[in-house]
């Protein structure tokens, strides 16, 4: 964690998204948190990064209530999350809403926001299921997290779909993509700039309606990778968000 915080400054990142995701990264350890919270204040500090958010992918309501409660002691606002099931069954999306609404009222009784992206093959995948899951849950700290590139991946315009969930939207994960196959590719491709999405255009949409959350570079399939592969990944997408809010007047 120490390296990755390190490392996320010398590429000019103004923040951080904390990991918990056990499969992918040996970061925030929901099951350690209270140890580990005076260490992650420390390099927030040191390395002058603001932490926005932390994802965290599991269902078991005993880790999302330790996440929650990690999130709140660290003044993280928001806890991203994957909806699960399956796409085209009515009774996966029920049970995922209803799990969502949840997690959603521990995530509002702990001050923090919980939000769920569309993601492919999952029960909520595109725009429709994102609006069922707005229209279901009334909880305000229930939000949208929108990434372009499972939105693109459902044959969709990021850039238009955006528009339709941005009264929700409290956070975006951000990242290319080549092709609408299911997964995002190499993480190479992934780095904003190599793909097909018009990610620029996507940055003014969300500009243009005052989005003021986080902008989330999330990379999958790294994760051996050595350090500099990482890092140089990590510094080409930065310096294409930089371009994109520099061009659309942000910065």
């Amino acid at each position: 964690m120490e390296t990755a915080f390190r490392c996320i400054s010398m590429a000019g990142y103004d923040a951080v998204e904390l990991s918990a995701i056990d499969s992918m990264s040996d970061h925030l350890v929901v099951e350690r948190w209270q140890d580990l919270v005076p260490h992650i204040k420390e390099l927030s500090e040191e390395h002058g990064l603001e932490l926005t958010a932390i994802e965290q992918t599991s269902h078991d309501a005993e880790k999302m209530d330790r996440t929650c409660r990690a999130a709140s002691a660290l003044g993280i606002p928001v806890i991203n999350c994957g909806p699960g099931g399956q796409s085209g069954d009515a009774d996966s999306l029920k049970a995922s809403l209803k799990r969502l609404a949840a997690f959603a009222e521990v995530a509002e009784a702990h001050g923090v926001s919980l939000c769920v992206k569309a993601h492919v093959g999952c029960s909520i995948y595109d725009t429709p299921t994102t609006l069922q899951a707005m229209e279901a849950i009334s909880s305000p700290a229930f939000g949208i997290d929108m990434d372009p590139s499972h939105i693109h991946r459902a044959g969709e315009d990021p850039s238009e779909a955006i528009v339709q969930v941005m009264s929700r939207v409290k956070h975006v994960h951000i990242r290319d993509c080549k092709g609408r196959q299911e997964d995002p590719g190499r993480p190479e491709d992934q780095a904003n700039g190599r793909g097909d999405i018009d990610l620029l255009r996507f940055i003014r949409v969300l500009h243009e309606h005052g989005y003021s959350g986080a902008l989330n570079l999330e990379i999958i399939g790294a994760r051996e990778y050595d350090l500099e592969r990482c890092c140089t990944i990590a510094a080409e997408a930065r310096g294409h968000m930089q371009a994109c809010l520099q061009a659309c007047g942000v910065r």
